[in-house]
């Protein structure tokens, strides 16, 4: 998708159920918007919080680095990872990327997104020229990547060029994580794809819909599980988020390669 050649938006639509509010697409396929994937979504009790698990496994990299400089969202959704950083990295930059401004609008409006400040830019442009410009090479410490379009058959952008790219952006140290809603021929096409661009490639079990999170390190990590169950606590405890169920995931999928 590149953002010169798209004439029209998607429209953007709420839907509330049970004090949680979640953000649409409407589709130019299916017109019953009642049947259209959830984007994102929020508690309206804590806004700030990430309600979906897979969202949250977005953040399986504070596992490896709590000290990031750049964090980059690529895909606002509703804005509940870009919110979760800003508000818990206090020293740290928070890139966003939206295309469609249409979305970026519901989310200052309807999902608590805040205005953009010295630590906070949301940008209305297209994933791929973000992390295809030089300029930002190697200044990045962790991308984020959850690019969906209004059918969300698969994510939008899943070339070698484009994982190229999103390596060349990172950090020596830098790592980023991927939301694979798709089948498993795209799934594993995405997988091959970023194997070829970064040292290690790991991705937890499937959760709700089909969700699958990967995280892709650009330099291969040293893998303690004992450590790694220690900082999941602490990510338990004081960011509310199930990360005692990644370090499972890490060790279910390391002793299936070992098999």
């Amino acid at each position: 998708m590149n953002s010169k050649s798209v004439d029209k938006h998607p429209e953007v639509f709420i839907s509330e159920f049970r004090g949680v509010r979640s953000l649409h697409l409407a589709s130019d396929v299916n017109n019953d918007t009642s049947c259209a994937p959830i984007q994102g979504s929020m508690r309206l009790a804590v806004p700030d919080q990430i309600e979906l698990e897979y969202v949250q496994q977005m953040n399986l990299w504070m596992l490896f680095n709590m000290l990031p400089k750049h964090i980059v969202q690529l895909g606002l959704g509703a804005a509940s990872l870009t919110k979760f950083c800003y508000r818990n990295f206090l020293d740290a930059k928070i890139t966003a990327v939206e295309l469609n401004p249409n979305v970026i609008r519901m989310c200052r409006d309807q999902f608590k997104l805040p205005a953009d400040d010295a630590r906070l830019n949301v940008l209305e442009m297209d994933a791929f020229d973000f992390v295809r410009n030089v300029k930002r090479h190697g200044t990045v410490d962790v991308i984020q990547v959850d690019l969906y379009d209004a059918e969300a058959n698969g994510p939008v952008l899943s070339s070698l060029e484009f994982y190229e790219a999103c390596a060349a952006s990172l950090t020596a140290e830098g790592m980023m994580t991927v939301n694979l809603f798709a089948d498993d021929v795209q799934r594993e096409k995405n997988i091959h794809a970023m194997q070829q661009c970064f040292d290690v490639v790991v991705w937890l079990p499937e959760v709700h819909d089909a969700n699958v999170v990967a995280i892709a390190f650009k330099t291969a990590p040293v893998i303690d599980f004992e450590t790694l169950y220690q900082r999941a606590a602490i990510l338990r405890v004081n960011y509310k988020l199930q990360a005692p169920i990644w370090v499972n995931g890490l060790k279910e999928w390391m002793l299936a390669g070992e098999d």
